[in-house]
C-alpha cells in the first residue's frame, strides 16, 4: 500500500544548502506567498555518531523530501534521498535507527465510504540513508483480518542493548477469520515487537492487549509503562485511563495510577518516561492549588512519590526528553514566554549562554542529540525570528548553523510580539499577546482580535505565520488566552470553552473593546479572525454583540455543537466528546449557526472538504443559516484537504482573500 507513495532516488544529483536573499515590502501575493510557505525543515534527526544529519522538507505544493547531510565532511551537500508526493498524505517523522539505516513514519488520509468520513491511517517504513531498500514495517497483513489496521505503529525504542540493528515498536494485532485454518490469528490489541531492520522480521516483546493504547520503554529499551483504556459494550471508550508499571527485569504489570478524563481537564497522575538509573516514572498531576506539576514516582514498589518542577503561576505541561534514549532532562512551562527547569546543571547553563548570545534571545529546543550527547541539535526560534537549526559540537563549544527553518521568511521584517493584559467585564485580568505592524505607531490601526483553536490550548509567545501575515498587512493582533484556555491552571480552564461559552466569548469581545479604549484600534476597524475553536469564536461573538467587529474570518470551525457531538457517534471517542460538550440550554445558545439572525458583520469562512478534526458540514451548515437570514456570507471549500490547509497554494490563496475581505468591510 506504501511504497506507491515513496519514491527512492538513490544517487540523485547534491543539492546545495537553500539560501535566502532580504525581502522587501511586496504586494498582497508576495505576503501570501511569504508568509503562507510551509517550513523548509518540517523534522530533523541526528545520527548515532552526530556525524549525519537527516530531514524533512517541504517539497513542491504539499510534498515532503528526505535530504541526508554529511556534516562530518567540510562543504558536504545535502543529498534528497527520498520524494513522498502524494497529495492526501504527509511523511511526518524519520530518526537514525543505525548510523546507516532510518525508520520513518508516514500519515495517509483515506475515506470511508461505509460512514462516509476521511480516516488517519499511519505507517511505518524503514530505508537505507542512502534511499535504498525500502520496507514497509506492517506486520502480518491478510485478507482473514476481520478489521482495519488504522494504527501502523511507533517506534518507542531506537536502541536495545546487545540488538545491533533492531528497533522496539508497537504492532496493532486484528483477528482473522478461522473458518477451514488452524493458522488464522487469535490475537488482538496494541503489543510490542523488535524489528531487525536488516530482513525486516520481527520478535514478540509484549503480547497484545485489547485494551492497551500506549507503552513506554525506559531509556535501557525495557518496556516499563503500558496505559489501557476501556471500552464499554457500545464500542465507546470510557473516561479513564489505567497506568500499569514494572520493576526493572519483570513481566508483571502492577498498578500505578488512574486518570479521569474529565470534560477537558484530567484528574490523576499522568506518566510520560521513566529514568532507568534512578528507576522512576516522571510524569504530570494537578496540585492542590489547581496548576499542573511534573512528580517523579518510584518503580520499587513503594512508590515513593517527589515534586520535581512546581509552579503556583503556570501548568507545568511538557517534558524534554532529548537524544535516542530519550532521556528525561527537564521540564518546561509557559508564562510570558515558554521557560525550561533542566534537571542537567549542564544543559541548564548551556541553554541559557546560547540563548543570551543568539539575536533576539531566542527560545532554544534541543530537538536531537548523539549517542553519547557530545552533539546536540537545536532549534532556536523567537517572535521575530522564524527559526534556525544549529549543531553544538559541546567538546569544541562550537555552534554551528545548518539551516533556516523558514527560509521563505527569512529577511522578512517582523511585529514583535508584546506579553499584556487586559480588563474583562467582570474585571479579571486577561492575558494575551500584542503585534503590531512592524514600524507601527500603534496607533488607530485596523486590527485583529484572534482566538486560538482548543478551546484546551493556548496562543505563546513565538513565530505565528498567520499573526505575522496580519502585521505584515498593516493589522494589529491581538491574541487573548481567554478564560477556557490551558496552562494556567484548572480554575481558569473552568468548565471549558464550549460549556462555559459566554465567558470565554465575552473575554474575547472585551479585548476588541480594550484595543479600542487604549486607541490601538478604530471603532469601526475591528474584525475577528480564528481557525478551529478560534473560529467558533469569532463567529460567536456576533451572539453576543452584533455591533462590535466589521468581519468575521472562521477557518474550519465548529458551528452547531449539537452536530459535533453526533458526528462523534461514529467513533469509539463519542463519549468523551459528548462530556466535553455538555448537555444543556448552552448547546443551542452555544452554537453560532443557531444564531445567524443575531449576526450583523459580513463572514468568510474557510473549509477543507476531508478536514477529520471538524467536518466540512460545519461551514455548509453556517454558511445556509447565514444566507437563509440574509446575512451577507462567502464559504470557500478546498478539496481534499485537511483540518491544517498544509499547502503553500491554498494557505497563500486564503491569505489573499481574507486580506482582500477585511479591506473591503473595514475600509483602507
Amino acid at each position: 500500500m506504501m511504497n506507491k507513495f515513496l519514491t527512492g532516488v538513490a544517487g540523485a544529483a547534491l543539492l546545495s544548502l537553500p539560501m535566502a536573499s532580504p525581502l522587501s515590502a511586496q504586494s498582497v501575493s508576495d505576503d501570501a506567498s511569504v508568509f503562507g510557505a510551509r517550513e523548509s525543515v518540517r523534522a530533523a534527526s541526528l545520527s548515532p555518531s552526530g556525524n549525519q544529519l537527516v530531514y524533512i522538507a517541504s517539497a513542491d505544493d504539499q510534498g515532503e523530501a528526505v535530504y541526508v547531510v554529511d556534516l562530518a565532511t567540510a562543504g558536504a551537500k545535502p543529498k534528497r534521498i527520498m520524494l513522498f508526493t502524494e497529495p492526501m498524505a504527509d511523511l511526518t517523522g524519520c530518526s537514525w535507527a543505525t548510523e546507516t539505516q532510518l525508520v520513518c513514519r508516514a500519515y495517509i488520509s483515506v475515506r470511508d465510504a461505509s460512514i462516509g468520513e476521511y480516516l488517519g491511517v499511519t505507517r511505518m517504513f524503514s530505508v537505507n540513508s542512502d534511499g535504498s531498500d525500502l520496507k514497509v514495517l506492517e506486520g502480518r497483513r491478510s485478507m482473514r483480518a476481520l478489521d482495519d489496521v488504522f494504527n501502523g505503529g511507533s517506534v518507542i525504542a531506537l536502541d536495545m542493548p546487545g540488538e545491533d540493528g533492531k528497533v522496539l515498536m508497537t504492532r496493532t494485532y486484528v483477528k482473522e477469520a478461522s473458518n477451514n485454518t488452524r493458522l488464522a490469528n487469535d490475537k488482538e490489541g496494541l503489543g510490542v515487537v523488535a524489528i531487525d531492520l536488516k530482513d525486516g522480521s520481527e520478535t514478540a516483546v509484549e503480547t497484545p492487549d485489547k485494551n492497551a493504547i500506549r507503552y513506554v520503554a525506559d531509556d535501557t529499551g525495557q518496556v516499563r509503562l503500558k496505559a489501557t483504556q476501556m471500552r464499554g459494550a457500545s464500542g465507546y471508550s470510557e473516561d479513564e485511563i489505567g497506568y500499569f508499571y514494572r520493576t526493572p527485569n519483570s513481566k508483571k504489570w502492577e498498578q500505578l495510577s488512574r486518570l479521569e478524563l474529565n470534560a477537558g481537564s484530567n484528574l490523576g497522575f499522568q506518566p510520560v518516561a521513566v529514568d532507568a538509573k534512578t528507576n522512576v516514572a516522571y510524569g504530570f498531576e494537578d496540585g492542590t492549588d489547581g496548576f499542573t506539576k511534573l512528580y517523579s514516582v518510584s518503580l520499587d514498589g513503594a512508590m515513593t512519590r517527589t515534586p520535581i518542577v512546581v509552579r503556583s503561576d503556570a501548568d507545568v505541561d511538557q517534558m524534554l526528553l532529548i537524544g535516542r534514549q530519550r532521556r528525561a532532562v527537564g521540564a518546561s512551562f509557559a508564562t510570558e514566554k515558554r521557560q525550561i527547569e533542566y534537571f542537567d546543571p549542564d544543559l541548564k547553563a548551556l541553554a541559557a549562554s546560547l540563548s543570551e548570545a543568539l539575536p533576539n534571545h531566542p527560545l532554544i529546543n534541543i530537538i536531537g542529540a548523539s549517542s553519547d550527547e557530545s552533539k546536540l541539535l537545536i532549534a532556536a526560534s523567537s517572535d521575530v525570528d522564524p527559526g534556525m537549526l544549529y549543531l553544538f559540537d559541546r567538546a569544541a563549544r562550537a555552534l554551528n548553523p545548518l539551516l533556516p527553518l523558514r527560509e521563505a521568511a527569512d529577511g522578512k521584517a517582523m511585529g514583535a510580539m508584546q506579553p499584556i493584559s487586559y480588563p474583562a467585564a467582570d474585571g479579571t485580568m486577561i492575558p494575551g499577546y500584542l503585534t503590531l505592524p512592524p514600524g507601527s505607531d500603534g496607533k488607530n490601526l485596523r486590527a485583529i482580535v484572534m482566538p486560538h483553536g482548543g478551546p484546551s490550548s493556548r496562543d505563546e509567545w513565538g513565530f505565528d505565520w498567520l499573526v505575522q501575515y496580519f502585521a505584515a498587512r498593516g493589522f494589529a493582533v491581538l491574541q487573548p488566552n481567554f478564560r477556557g484556555s490551558s496552562g494556567y491552571g484548572a480554575k481558569w480552564f473552568g468548565r471549558n470553552g464550549f460549556q462555559a461559552w459566554r465567558t470565554a466569548i465575552g473575554d474575547v469581545n472585551d479585548g476588541a473593546r480594550w484595543l479600542v479604549s487604549q486607541g490601538l484600534a478604530k471603532p469601526n476597524g475591528l474584525a475577528a479572525v480564528g481557525w478551529s475553536y478560534g473560529g467558533y469564536a469569532a463567529l460567536q461573538s456576533q451572539a453576543l454583540d452584533p455591533g462590535l467587529f466589521g468581519a468575521i474570518v472562521a477557518i474550519a470551525p465548529v458551528t452547531d455543537l449539537a452536530k459535533l457531538v453526533e458526528d462523534s457517534r461514529k467513533f469509539s471517542n463519542y463519549r468523551l466528546v459528548e462530556n466535553f460538550v455538555g448537555k444543556g440550554d448552552h448547546v443551542t445558545a452555544g452554537s453560532p449557526a443557531q444564531n445567524a439572525a443575531s449576526f450583523s458583520a459580513p463572514v468568510l469562512l474557510f473549509h477543507g472538504t476531508a478536514d477529520q478534526n471538524v467536518d466540512i458540514e460545519q461551514s455548509r451548515i453556517m454558511a445556509k443559516a447565514l444566507e437563509k437570514a440574509g446575512k451577507k456570507v462567502e464559504l470557500v471549500e478546498y478539496d481534499d484537504f485537511e483540518h491544517d490547509l498544509d499547502s503553500k497554494s491554498v494557505r497563500a490563496n486564503m491569505l489573499g482573500k481574507i486580506d482582500a475581505f477585511l479591506r473591503a468591510e473595514l475600509g483602507n
